[in-house]
């Protein structure tokens, strides 16, 4: 939806990006997908020695952007390469043991918040492999209204945010100034940050990325003060107006402790994985997701309409490809 890194996640891509993991039970993402629970995953079939001919399941995990991958491979895969496909929701960690036994086949995004199951399954094991890039680097940061930072242009620097603490203060966050969280299972350092940072606020959840983008819509709306973790490519940026906080310079090794993160989220590569046999035996349907290349404006053009238009993602993908065949025509094997 999304980085989220911490000493747990993995360097992937340029200036030692990594990537967070935003997971498990946002609202916004219900329709096309499988609900499956850490042990619901163990139940489903292994589909991974499967060719074209087969079935094809993909790991889904809790984001709108997300979805929008998963939607549109699926409708490519089932009208285009007449293969029958599924989309299961899973968290990072989760769908990575599910690729390894092979009940899923794909994780078309991966933003790196699972660094030890990527050491044991695809460095030791070689139970998975990498699929490569998805197209999109994602960013993970504090964001302010523009409307505030115009108000207060020096809010945009961390230095100053105790400063104007009691412009967040909420009941929830008590003395302190809240900063807005969206799911609990998101992988976040921001109370490393907080801690380490010395500021006087509090992370506060609104429990998946649908409240928190309904929380917001209603401050933005209203004009009133919030600051929130956020991050980039989502479709929601399209329609509001928000500022980055500028934390620490991200450098290479200042998020290797969880404990003593001090810096900011670094730009992301997002990457897809593989089961190992899917990846060698899954014929046209392997190679069309590796080949699966697209830009953060086609993935927020798909997730708007999913979560901005209300359509079902399966509507939403069928209108994506119908209007974009000179895009996903190139990933056909």
């Amino acid at each position: 939806m999304k980085n989220q890194q911490s000493a747990d996640r993995k360097n992937a891509g340029s200036g030692g990006a990594r990537r967070l993991t935003r997971a498990a039970s946002a609202a916004v993402v219900v329709l096309g997908l499988t609900g499956v629970s850490a042990c619901g995953a163990a139940d489903t079939g292994s589909s991974s020695s499967k060719g074209a001919s087969g079935k094809v399941t993909i790991a889904v995990p809790s984001w709108v952007g997300a979805e929008a991958n998963g939607a549109v491979a699926k409708y490519i895969l089932e009208n285009e390469l007449d293969t029958k496909a599924e989309l299961k929701q899973l968290d990072e960690s989760v769908a990575f043991d599910a690729l390894h036994s092979g009940k899923v086949d794909a994780i078309m995004e991966d933003w790196g918040g699972a660094p030890k199951k990527v050491q044991l399954y695809v460095e030791e094991n070689k139970s998975v492999v990498e699929g490569g890039d998805l197209g999109v680097v994602g960013h993970i940061g504090w964001f302010v209204p523009k409307y505030l930072a115009d108000r207060h242009p020096d809010i945009t620097d961390w230095k100053n945010l105790n400063k104007y603490k009691d412009l967040f203060k909420t009941a929830e966050s008590g003395d302190k100034g809240q900063l807005l969280e969206g799911s609990p299972s998101y992988t976040t350092n921001d109370d490393a940050i907080i801690k380490n940072l010395d500021l006087e606020y509090k992370t506060v959840y609104a429990g998946s990325e649908a409240a928190q983008i309904t929380q917001i819509r209603e401050n933005y709306k209203a004009k009133k003060p919030f600051i929130s973790y956020w991050w980039t490519p989502q479709w929601l940026n399209a329609d509001i107006d928000l500022v980055e906080v500028k934390l620490p310079e991200h450098k290479e090794g200042c998020d290797a402790d969880p404990e003593k993160v001090d810096c900011a989220y670094p730009e992301t590569p997002l990457q897809k994985y593989f089961n190992a046999d899917f990846a060698e035996k899954g014929g046209d349907a392997a190679k069309f997701l590796k080949n699966f290349k697209w830009t953060a404006e086609e993935q927020n053009e798909v997730a708007a309409m999913i979560a901005g238009e209300k359509m079902s993602s399966e509507a939403a993908a069928e209108k994506w490809v119908k209007a974009n065949k000179d895009v996903w025509e190139k990933w056909l094997p």
